[in-house]
């Protein structure tokens, strides 16, 4: 039976419309978490102190021995956001003052008056901390960091298992807070892809060795488990259910067409989606969420190979289903991880696999590179499978962001991506990326919908209108400029817009031209330097676009521009910021030290921002 949604009285649903436009996403997430606390509790809130705007606050007065908590994250794609979001709306819900902070806001100088410090950090790339994190991470490791000794700490990392330096952020962390005298107060918790459940269990452990041994009177009971629920899901103010990473909007496919041409040595996509009724908003900079499908000849040949029935019903999260369905929407079946290759060791008992399990990090890394999981139960088949022996080597099917190519104030309720389709061969099968691969196969199918979700990036935002920008970005990271030209077109911004784009070939790859010619010709793109690596010889990138053009990039970030980079984070991005640094020196007439240390200042400054991949 369904629980009847409760009815506002007049006067609050004016406090709430009062309040709903005023709070942003961290502090909606803690009011989620806070309600909740209160519901399971059964009481009425207590009057929450004025505050100064800070992501969240402390709720229903703490005992006065109770010590001061502050959460803090570390985030690239925001689901470190969310974790930290629940910390503090569990603990607050117990009674213990929270504080929520984003690495990339966080003043250092407050590090030496902490109490508590609970942080959530995750992994980008190949081991480094989140673009936006890298400041407070250059503190922490440098001499100017404080000595901790009244601080007790816990660490949250988060992580994919499928690169090298898994959960390498969290863990640099963790040593380095207790390095300067902090004491423990958890132990680390390592947390792969699907991080949910090792996250609500963390939080609960956290939470209650913060809690005093006597907690205030009036305190809100624990939260149930599952932890504080984010804004993900909640219900909105008509009772239906919010579109979020756990509910996602089946927004219809409108337009899927190769942007590249002829000839081209990849396949570069434009895909349009419909989020008419969704109530799904974004801001220029912000991702998509797509939910994939694997490919269903994929899922045959896995069938086939292991001798399973794909009508077989399995048990999953979201209920039974045949293996087949389950196979194809729930769970990753491309790349191994190294839980499949410790499930698959265990059950076909080859000592190759066990050396992997048991070994260095790098080498399973390595080996998961060139061998997918049809390639490992090919290779060491297990006779007599079922498929829970299977299932339980697999991890949950994972969404994929997307930069966003569009403004709502040009394309309203519609959602454009540019999704370049990773094709590959290995031992001598053809591979495809799992979204890209999905997006390809689909086309321009009709009556087609894509789950989908809106990530927020607050990282990689618009400037007042007034403020130059220059925009550097490679292949698909050209997405989120075609989103600020949008905006800043339609708001009649004034401020100038430069744009660096690269590319292989001219002819084949010059990915939004007759747009980008069109903005030039309406004086919204003030300037406009392509590089296209494969025409020219020596090979031409970005970076070398930005050292020719180094005197006006130096002058125009004088003149306060912002610069942004997106795409490439294993080449690209440190090309291009090692040929700042050089501009910077160049015609800043710096030394390298001083000019390092004015692109340092940029990003404090939030004039320098990163969403690489």
């Amino acid at each position: 039976m369904s629980t009847p949604i409760p009815t506002l009285t007049s006067e609050q649903q004016d406090q709430l419309q009062r309040l709903a436009p005023t709070v942003d996403r961290d502090q909606a997430i803690w009011l989620s978490g806070y309600f909740a606390g209160l519901a399971g509790a059964g009481t009425a809130p207590a009057a929450l102190p004025a505050d100064d705007g800070a992501a969240a606050a402390t709720a229903a007065p703490a005992a006065p021995a109770a010590r001061r908590l502050t959460v803090l994250y570390g985030t690239d794609t925001g689901n470190s956001r969310e974790v930290a979001g629940q910390v503090a709306a569990a603990a607050t819900a117990q009674g213990v003052p929270a504080e929520v902070a984003d690495m990339a806001d966080y003043k250092t100088r407050l590090l030496k008056d902490e109490q508590d410090l609970v942080v959530i950090a995750a992994t980008h790339g190949e081991g480094d901390p989140p673009p936006s994190a890298i400041g407070f991470f250059e503190f922490l490791a440098g001499r100017k960091a404080p000595k901790l000794p009244d601080v007790r700490f816990a660490v949250l990392a988060l992580g994919d298992s499928t690169y090298e330096h898994y959960c390498s952020a969290g863990k640099q962390l963790d040593a380095r807070l207790e390095e300067l005298g902090a004491s423990r107060l958890a132990d680390r918790v390592d947390c792969d892809v699907d991080y949910e459940d090792d996250a609500e269990a963390w939080i609960a452990d956290v939470v209650a060795r913060l809690v005093p041994d006597e907690p205030p009177a009036g305190a809100a009971a624990a939260v149930p488990a599952g932890g504080a629920p984010s804004v993900d899901g909640a219900a909105s103010s008509n009772g239906a259910v919010a579109h979020g990473k756990k509910h996602p909007f089946a927004a219809p496919l409108l337009e899927n067409v190769v942007l590249t041409g002829r000839g081209s040595s990849k396949e570069t996509r434009h895909v349009e989606l419909s989020l008419e009724g969704s109530g799904l908003t974004y801001e220029p900079g912000d991702a998509l969420g797509v939910v994939p499908q694997n490919d269903p000849q994929l899922v045959e040949a896995l069938l086939d190979r292991l001798a399973l029935s794909g009508d077989a019903t399995v048990p999953t999260k979201q209920g039974d289903r045949p293996l087949r369905e389950a196979l194809t929407h729930a769970y990753e079946i491309t790349a191994g991880t190294p839980r499949f290759i410790e499930q698959w060791a265990t059950l076909s008992g080859a000592g190759e696999l066990e050396a992997l399990r048991d070994g260095d990090a790098k080498a399973r890394f390595d080996y998961l590179h060139e061998h997918h999981v049809l390639d490992i139960v090919e290779r060491f088949p297990v006779p007599g499978l079922d498929a829970a022996q299977l299932l339980a080597g697999l991890r949950p099917l994972q969404p994929r962001l997307y930069s966003i190519a569009s403004s709502l104030a040009a394309a309203p309720d519609e959602a454009h991506l540019t999704v370049s389709t990773v094709r590959f061969e290995l031992h001598g099968r053809p591979r495809t990326g799992v979204a890209s691969g999905h997006l390809a196969r689909i086309g321009d199918a009709e009556d087609l919908d894509v789950p989908v979700y809106v990530q927020a990036n607050e990282h990689f935002r618009l400037p007042a209108d007034d403020v130059p920008i220059i925009m550097v970005g490679a292949g698909t990271g050209v997405a989120p400029y075609r989103a600020f030209l949008q905006e800043r077109e339609a708001r009649g911004a004034e401020g100038r817009n430069w744009l660096v784009f690269g590319e292989r070939n001219f002819r084949s790859d010059f990915l939004y031209q007759v747009e980008w010619q069109q903005l030039l010709k309406d004086g919204v793109l003030t300037r406009l330097d392509p590089a296209f690596s494969r025409d020219a010889t020596p090979k031409t990138y970005v970076q070398d676009r930005l050292r020719q053009a180094g005197r006006d990039v130096w002058a125009w970030l004088e003149d306060g521009a912002r610069i942004y980079v997106c795409g490439d984070a294993t080449n690209m991005a440190p090309d291009v910021d090692a040929t700042l640094a050089e501009i910077v020196a160049e015609h800043g007439g710096k030394g390298e030290d001083d000019a390092r240390e004015y692109l340092s200042a940029l990003k404090r400054e939030h004039r320098y921002l990163l969403d690489v991949y």
